[in-house]
């Protein structure tokens, strides 16, 4: 039975050996580094991956030129001596390396602006702005008015002339006369204000007979037509009424339809 038992230990063993992939072999002379696996610190390896890199990275940055050696112009006594240069008068502060083509330059800039100044220029000379300078005096413009100056006004106005142009304005004066209102044309409605004011009864006083027979139904139909009480009672006086009321706007008989109500025309009146 022991026997039995080792012979199967045995062979489970050698199954797992055989089932573990197998280590590839080097190239004779090839390094291997048991730890990073085969290839590395390989020569040939080395090479293709610098030039991987180099094909994704873009060319290596070109180093820079060497600078070329430059003659300097020969220093005056004050540059020998490390003294400052100062310019002298009529020079700007740049003209110390060329004074004389710097300031003909500048000069010809600056008749080339005075030229240009001189034709844009009406002619007169111009004034910079000071408190010292006077206003400028404004001729023949007879558009702005110098009424708000008591100088101009007293020179050219004086009390009898003043009373002169009233008595001028006096006799221009046309009183006119009021005159009757003009009669509205092409209206020949009823007016509400009117018939409200002629009535005396509170609303909902009967005082004309009416036919209630289905009158409720009617009265909420035809009254929705109209867009206000007003227009409602305008055309129910047009048709007839108060007498008659055959569109059933005045179901309870006291002469105002459609709910109108006279009340605030006689209010008004009375105050």
């Amino acid at each position: 039975m022991i026997c039995f038992r080792s012979f199967l230990m045995l062979g489970a063993v050698a199954g797992l050996a055989a089932c573990q992939p197998a280590i590839p072999d080097s190239n004779p002379g090839e390094f291997v580094d048991p730890g990073r696996g085969v290839g590395f610190d390989n020569p040939n390896t080395l090479a293709a991956r610098e030039a991987r890199d180099a094909q994704l990275t873009g060319p290596a940055v070109q180093a820079a030129p060497p600078v070329g050696a430059q003659t300097l112009p020969p220093a005056s006594a004050g540059q020998a001596s490390g003294a400052p240069v100062r310019p002298t008068a009529g020079q700007t502060p740049r003209a110390v390396s060329n004074p004389a083509s710097l300031d003909a330059e500048l000069a010809q800039i600056a008749a080339n602006n005075d030229a240009a100044a001189a034709q844009a220029n009406s002619g007169r000379s111009v004034v910079n702005a000071s408190p010292s300078n006077a206003a400028p005096v404004i001729l023949n413009n007879p558009g702005i008015s110098d009424e708000n100056s008591f100088d101009a006004v007293a020179s050219r106005e004086s009390i009898e002339s003043d009373a002169a142009r009233l008595e001028a304005n006096r006799q221009q004066y046309q009183v006119v006369q009021p005159t009757a209102l003009p009669s509205r044309t092409g209206g020949a409605q009823p007016n509400v204000v009117q018939y409200a004011l002629q009535t005396r009864h509170p609303k909902g006083t009967q005082v004309h007979r009416r036919f209630s027979v289905g009158s409720a139904a009617r009265f909420e139909r035809n009254c929705a037509a109209y867009n206000s009480a007003d227009e409602a009672q305008i055309d129910f006086l047009a048709r007839g009424g108060p007498e008659r009321d055959r569109q059933g706007l005045d179901p309870d008989g006291d002469g105002y339809a459609c709910a109108w109500d006279p009340a605030p025309f006689r209010r008004a009146a009375g105050n």
